[in-house]
């Protein structure tokens, strides 16, 4: 479709859309805790916002892509103008994000105040900085040396059993690796040029790499500690506690090092990243920064953004605690961010979020991302098929929604990652946050398989749903029990990539025989 029947497409769309409901009003956390004249950062949401609606015409991912951002960026040119010349004036830092149509600024709380009671703002809302949920430790893997986990897995064992455990080689003996998808990683950045990534990353083509549409940091102010710095112009990953949150996790979607380490799902997509934490410590802006980034690159300037580079899955493995938690510092108000992954979704790109792991209770999964229905929610396994004691149960309560997570449950108990400089982490990485990357390699395997299927996120995470090994539970949840399917522990059920691409593109097109599955193990699912 041409820019001008886009254009004519977004003619109308510009109507006040009330996002958040706080009019007027200064929200008490902003300024908690400092003193009179100080500054603080917060997120000023303005009244209008694009209505996407009309994404859902148009068939093809990079159609709506386009739509999607055109109609948000014309949004933001149009109603932005005068708020930033305010901004201007005071000569007070801010920064601008189409996304969701907002503006970052660090002021004092008369200007706040002044803000607020704008005609054309909505709402602000706190930003203050919040830290990566820690890792679980697990027994018996995770009492190993940090010595010994930067030892290589053991040569004969070339697939992590995790990996085969969802089916993943039996789809790439078929010949789909992921090719020709892209995975966003958003993160604590990425060691780039590690074995089991270098040769999966976009901007390294085998002899040259370029940083360009496929390297965002969104850490503008980083702590003088951070090794990283601030606007890092390579990929980096600051992570010195988890460690390297962001490269395991990066590793457990496309981790192939050539050598016999298959420790990743998809090793045939490439991915991007993006830098949304700081030491650890994440805002609701630089999580939105990253998101939009994902949705249409840019170069290292921040300029000329790309829809058609955009991301095709986005993985996040992280959570923005919620205002309900006894929290020192919550996140944000959840509805900017469910304004953010509902925008996102609408532009045909998978968001897969972790659930958490403040298990084992019912009604654990909290944060967004997670607790959103436009996000696909994963809870841990291991791989015994036992639900993680760790791994956060639904129904999602925070919201009043009752609203059933996780979606799908994939292994996330004493993995094997990448762990920089070229070492792994043997079996110790544990988590909902190395769960969530065995799904969004999934969805990447299930994309390349079946074309057709590219950026219909529903019907693509409906099909993941279905083809899951239904897994029950002794724990009741609410009014739904463990015993049915789906349920709030493992949700749908243990990913089967495999059977998730049979169902998709029947081996049998192909001229190819299905490999037998022993009786009553999956449900008989229709062929589409």
């Amino acid at each position: 479709m041409n820019r001008k029947s886009f254009l004519s497409a977004l003619g109308g769309l510009f109507f006040p859309l009330l996002l958040l409901a706080a009019d007027g009003n200064l929200d008490a956390r902003i300024f908690a805790g400092k003193a009179a004249g100080e500054s603080a950062s917060f997120l000023v949401v303005m009244r209008d916002q694009a209505d996407l609606s009309g994404a859902d015409k148009f068939t093809e991912k990079a159609d709506k892509g386009r739509f999607v951002f055109e109609a948000l960026t014309a949004m933001a040119e149009t109603s932005q103008g005068p708020l930033k010349a305010r901004l201007d004036a005071a000569g007070v830092p801010y920064r601008s994000f189409y996304l969701v149509n907002m503006i970052e600024v660090e002021a004092d709380r008369s200007l706040a105040e002044e803000l607020a009671a704008r005609d054309d703002v909505s709402s602000l809302a706190p930003n203050p900085e919040v830290p990566l949920e820690p890792e679980p430790v697990v027994e018996p893997e995770a009492l190993a040396s940090r010595q010994a986990s930067r030892l290589t897995p053991d040569a004969e064992s070339t697939v992590e059993p995790n990996i085969a455990l969802v089916g993943a080689p039996a789809v790439w003996s078929r010949g789909f690796t992921g090719q020709g998808i892209v995975i966003g990683m958003a993160d604590t950045g990425v060691t780039w040029d590690h074995p089991a990534l270098k040769n999966h990353y976009r901007g390294f083509t085998g002899t040259t790499v370029s940083h360009d549409y496929n390297w965002h940091d969104a850490v503008h102010d980083a702590a003088p500690s951070n090794i990283c710095g601030s606007d890092a112009p390579a990929p980096c990953d600051d992570d010195t506690i988890g460690p390297s949150h962001g490269t395991a996790t990066a590793s457990l979607a496309v981790g192939d090092d050539g050598a016999g380490h298959q420790v990743g799902v998809a090793p045939g997509a490439r991915f991007m990243a993006c830098r949304n934490m700081d030491n650890g410590h994440g805002t609701a802006a630089r999580y939105t920064e990253c998101f939009q980034f994902f949705l249409a690159p840019t170069d290292l300037n921040g300029k000329d953004p790309r829809p058609d580079l955009a991301a095709d899955v986005i993985n996040n493995s992280w959570g923005c605690p919620s205002p309900s938690e006894p929290q020192a510092e919550d996140c944000t108000d959840p509805n900017i961010l469910k304004s953010v992954v509902d925008n996102v979704v609408a532009a045909g790109i998978a968001v897969v979020a972790s659930a958490g792991n403040d298990g084992a209770a019912c009604s654990t999964i909290t944060d967004p991302p997670a607790v959103y229905d436009a996000s696909f929610t994963v809870g841990a396994t291991t791989n015994a098929d036992a639900i993680a004691g760790f791994s956060s149960r639904g129904p999602v309560t925070v919201d009043g929604s009752n609203r059933l997570k996780p979606d799908i449950s994939a292994p996330g108990v004493n993995q094997t990652a990448a762990l920089p400089p070229d070492g792994y982490r043997i079996r110790n990485f544990s988590g909902t946050s190395a769960a969530a990357p065995h799904v969004t390699g999934a969805i990447a395997l299930l994309w390349s398989a079946a074309p057709q299927l590219i950026g219909q996120v529903v019907a693509s995470e409906d099909l993941l749903r279905r083809t899951a090994k239904p897994l029950t539970s002794t724990q009741d949840c609410g009014s739904i029990p463990g015993s049915a399917v789906p349920n709030p522990v493992f949700g749908s059920g243990r990913l089967d990539v495999a059977m998730a691409v049979n169902a998709a593109a029947p081996p049998s097109r192909l001229g190819e025989s299905l490999s037998p599955r022993p009786a009553g193990t999956h449900r008989v699912l229709p062929r589409l």
